[in-house]
Parts: structure tokens; sequence; C-alpha cells
């Protein structure tokens, strides 16, 4: 009987040589650690360094700070505050601040750019050099130096409280700000605020089936239709359910300033405006050059089969484009919440300024600054994530 010892595979190695220094395996997993070492050596040296200078300054260390009474003022909140209220509720005021700026800011950039970087292609000389004019200048000035320049015109140039602006019926324009009425409706408010939450995510998942339908069918489904009728339909139907109030709080010059109604600081419009018009212009960038991307082909083949310009661009052309517009989009979202932390320079209240102001009433620079970093990194890789996601789900799909 023949015996054989079989497949034995590759000799082993033995463990002194693969601890031989002639192994680049061997070094390179030693540098490595190496590396790791000097890395840890110096991040212990700076945390005792650091804790050993706080100590021999009394500065007491840790985030307890919150829980203490704040002890200042804050011009403007979405949520009930007072200087009784705790530091932690404080620093909440400043980030809810700094998400309104944020959230309004984006939302109204994007229409603006998106409607001037469309114009900026027109066939008309006239608006598309105007357009261009406004790219060019806004875009090449420091955004501080447009805040100022916001911040000048409202506070200087605007009358008075007693001389208010009244350019439309309750709304007044003053050095106080924008002051508008806005309806009193109580428990029908947060109805219709439910019935906008509602419609906005029916119409999102009437789109997804529609897609989904048509691609099935190659039947068209009332996707516009439909969703008007959701968002504008399901706000309705909570103010009914409301009991259909139409009190208005109208605003009334009382003494030196507006009472009732709603306003807008000049801090506020300054910062909002100036974040606007300066992202808008870089977003109008991307948005020209994502049409740009598109073949010319496919706009004539569009018009060959009779659609009209309008539904060219918005059916065939936009749709292809943002395959293009949507990555660069992403970090001009990212710079307008970052830049809103130039709101400090111009006094709106946002997670800068208050923050900053508990730093000074505490001592406690380290915390104060970790959260200020880690609200806006919060911030940051949630809106990361999102148009990640949303740039997956427009992507091409190989086949």
């Amino acid at each position: 009987m023949a015996t054989g010892t079989g497949d034995l595979g590759p000799p082993q190695r033995s463990v002194a040589s693969r601890l031989n220094w002639n192994d680049p395996s061997f070094r390179a997993i030693l540098y490595q650690i190496i590396v790791l070492g000097l890395v840890a050596l110096t991040v212990w040296y700076l945390v005792s360094n650091l804790q050993a200078n706080l100590k021999s300054r009394n500065i007491a260390t840790g985030f307890g700070f919150l829980g203490l009474e704040a002890g200042f003022g804050i011009s403007e909140s979405l949520i009930e505050y007072s200087p009784a209220s705790t530091y932690g509720r404080a620093v909440f005021v400043g980030i809810l601040n700094t998400l309104r700026v944020a959230v309004i800011g984006i939302i109204l950039a994007t229409i603006l750019g998106t409607i001037i970087g469309v114009l900026r292609l027109s066939k008309n000389w006239l608006i598309s050099k105007v357009c261009s004019a406004y790219v060019e200048t806004l875009r090449n000035l420091p955004l501080l130096l447009q805040l100022f320049f916001w911040y000048a015109i409202i506070t200087e140039t605007l009358p008075s409280a007693r001389q208010a602006l009244n350019p439309l019926p309750g709304i007044f324009l003053s050095q106080r700000g924008i002051n508008f009425p806005v309806p009193a409706f109580g428990i029908a408010f947060d109805l219709i605020l439910i019935g906008v939450a509602l419609g906005l995510i029916g119409a999102v998942a009437f789109r997804i089936w529609a897609q989904k339908r048509q691609d099935r069918t190659g039947q068209q489904s009332p996707v516009l239709l439909v969703a008007a009728g959701l968002i504008f339909g399901m706000p309705l139907l909570g103010w009914l359910l409301g009991g259909a109030p139409t009190e208005m709080s109208v605003p009334e010059l009382r003494g030196f300033n507006f009472r009732g109604g709603a306003s807008l600081s000049p801090e506020f419009a300054a910062l909002l405006i100036g974040l606007i018009a300066y992202t808008a212009a870089f977003i109008a960038e991307i948005v020209r050059s994502g049409i740009l991307a598109v073949t010319h082909g496919q706009t004539e083949a569009a018009l060959a089969l009779g659609l009209t310009r309008g539904q060219t661009l918005r059916l065939v052309v936009l749709p292809q484009a943002l395959r293009v517009i949507v990555p660069p989009m992403t970090s001009q979202y990212l710079n307008i919440t970052k830049n809103s932390s130039l709101a400090v320079a111009i006094g709106y209240p946002d997670v800068v300024s208050i923050a900053n102001t508990a730093i000074n009433q505490t001592g406690q620079a380290i915390e104060g600054i970790a959260l200020i970093m880690a609200v806006y990194l919060s911030i940051s890789l949630g809106i990361s994530l999102f148009m990640n996601w949303y740039n997956k789900h427009i992507a091409l799909v190989e086949r």
C-alpha cells in the first residue's frame, strides 16, 4: 500500500524569522507601535499638564456648572428662559437659535441659489449679466463684512419704532427689527403644525409609491396635485379640528416698542440675510455647473418630443444635474451652518455667544469650547448623513 504525506501547504515560518528586523512586515508593525506610543505619551503629557495648571489656579473641572444658575438674560429664545435658569438651559437656547438660523438659511439659500443659477443660463442678456454680477460680487466679499453691512442697513437706515415703516397692513420695519402679525390660534396652532408634518410625510410617501408604480407599469400619477393637497389639506384639517379660529395677534406700538404679533430682531434678520445672500452665490454656481454637465443632446431630445423648455428643465435636465449638484451642495450646507457662528460679531445669541458668556462667568473654557465643538460636529454629521443618503438615493444604478 502506497503511503504519502499529502499536501502540507507552504512551510511555516518560525517565531524568530517573523521577528527579524529585515522582515518588512515586522518593521511596519513596530513603526506603528512606536507612533501609537508617542501619541499616547503626548496626550498623557498634555492632559496631566492641563490638570496641574487648572489645580494651581483653583479652576473647577467637569460639566457640573451646567446645573448652576446662569444669571444672565438672552434677548431671543424659542423656549421659556429667564436669568434664573441654568447654564444647561441657556446653552440649549443657543443650540435652538443656531438650528433656527441654519434650517431657515439652508432652505432659502437653496431656493435663491437655484433660481440665480438657472437665470445665469438665460438667453436674456440683461438677466444673465445681473445674476453674474450678483454671484461675482457677493462670493468675493468676506462674509463678516457682509453681516456688518446688513446690520448697519437695518439699524442705521430704518427709523425708530415710533416712525416705523408700514409697507403692508400689520407689518412694521424699524430699528427694532421686523414686526408682523401671527395667528393667535392656541391649540389649533399645534394641530396645524402636526398637519404640516403629516402632510410632508404623506407627500414624500406618495412620491416614492408613484415612482415605484411608474417604474413597474409606466403609468404616471398626479404627484404634484396629491402632494399639494396633502401639504395644504392636512394643516387645514388641523385648523378645522381646532375650532377654525380666525383671531390674529397684530403688533401695536406701545411706548417705545411693539407689543403683540411676532418679530425678527435686527441681529437675526442681518445674520439670516447675510448667510442667505452669501451662500446663494456659491449654490448658484453649483447649480449652473450641474446643468451644464448634462449633455445638450438631452435637451434637444426632450424638445423634439414636444416638451416645453420649462418641462425639459424640470423633468429632464435637473434630475440628471442633481447627481452633479448634490455632493458640492453638501459642503455649502455645512458652511452655512458653521458660518452662523459669526453671529457673535453682531450680537445674535447663538450657541457660540451664549457659551462664551458662560465661559466668562465660570472660567471653564475647556468645557465650554468642547460643548461648542460637539454641537457643530453633531449638526454637521447629521447634515452629511442625510445628504449622503439622498445622494445615494438619486445615484445612477449600474446594470
